[in-house]
């Protein structure tokens, strides 16, 4: 049994199919069977069931797989163990960040890390916290920048920063008389939001409950992201809700906006570094954390403390 076997029961057990497991691999189809078969020969246990339109995993194969994963990110620690001992800001470090931090992040941080490690280019990826998570367990990225709380065996997370909320409206909506906006006013208005799974459209209607009650009030936008929603918005349809990072440049940049903070206490979000507990380019970790840092991202708080989360 090799890394490479450990490599194409990960791959199906994620896909559910053996001609996406084998495309995720970079292999052929009758590759990766010939090798899966191969190996629930040799520990004489059935790993998988075959359908006609789908794979399963059998309850011995879970197990199976648990162990293929930590093994393959052990594995892959040798090589980044050896890197760190040579130049722990050599070579690439792989970022993930959710979608309604990514796009607002990393067009200051890509240069700044390039500033402070020029040796240290970023591979960056957005998706939703879940994946995320699952990402840093199986190893595919190094660190992900989230908002907490985020909780998840051996995994460790950092608080960053602090980043309040806003209000966006249309530049002649009647709330533009105002100077802050209470919380409660959103259930007055036709909201838009993410849609459902994404967590900031949770920690929203935390801001509103009764929002999330009031029939045909919220507008969700099943899929989509903060910057089709900002369309909306302008367009006249409604208000939203956004993170300081994606509104407080937004006037300067489309004049059919306005942006106002909500009444104090305004209501906030905290946005952290996540990464495995066994990941050994700390080094790394302390440039990325200082790089964002001193983007100096509109809105935003430096969190100081001591690391929190940190899970065995």
């Amino acid at each position: 049994m090799t890394l490479t076997d450990l490599k194409y029961i990960v791959a199906l057990s994620r896909e559910r199919h053996f001609g996406r497991a084998a495309e995720a691999c970079h292999v052929s189809q009758p590759t990766l069977s010939v090798a899966i078969k191969k190996v629930e020969e040799q520990l004489g246990v059935l790993l998988f069931e075959r359908g006609t339109s789908d794979v399963k995993v059998t309850e011995l194969g879970e197990r199976v797989v648990e162990q293929a994963q930590r093994v393959l990110v052990e594995a892959a620690q040798i090589k980044e163990i050896a890197q760190a001992g040579k130049d722990p800001l050599g070579g690439a470090l792989r970022v993930g960040a959710i979608y309604t931090i990514g796009p607002y992040l990393f067009p200051h941080l890509i240069p700044k890390v390039k500033e402070l490690a020029p040796r240290m280019p970023l591979i960056i990826e957005e998706n939703y916290t879940a994946s995320l998570a699952e990402s840093l367990k199986r190893g595919d990225i190094d660190v992900a920048i989230l908002a907490l709380p985020f909780e998840q065996p051996g995994i460790v997370a950092q608080p960053i920063y602090d980043e309040p909320f806003r209000v966006l409206m249309p530049a002649d909506h009647a709330w533009t008389t105002q100077e802050a906006i209470a919380s409660r006013q959103l259930a007055e208005d036709q909201l838009l939001l993410l849609g459902a799974g994404n967590c900031f459209r949770d920690q929203v209607l935390e801001v509103c409950p009764e929002c999330s009650g009031v029939a045909g009030l919220q507008r969700t936008l099943q899929g989509s992201s903060l910057e089709t929603i900002r369309l909306m918005v302008a367009s006249g349809i409604g208000v939203t809700v956004l993170p300081s990072t994606a509104a407080d440049t937004m006037p300067d940049q489309n004049k059919l906006v306005a942006v106002r903070p909500f009444e104090s206490p305004d209501p906030t979000r905290t946005v952290a570094l996540a990464w495995r507990v066994t990941y050994p380019r700390s080094g790394a970790i302390d440039v990325l954390r200082r790089a964002i840092l001193e983007c100096h991202l509109p809105g935003t708080r430096p969190v100081s403390g001591a690391m929190q989360g940190v899970a065995a």
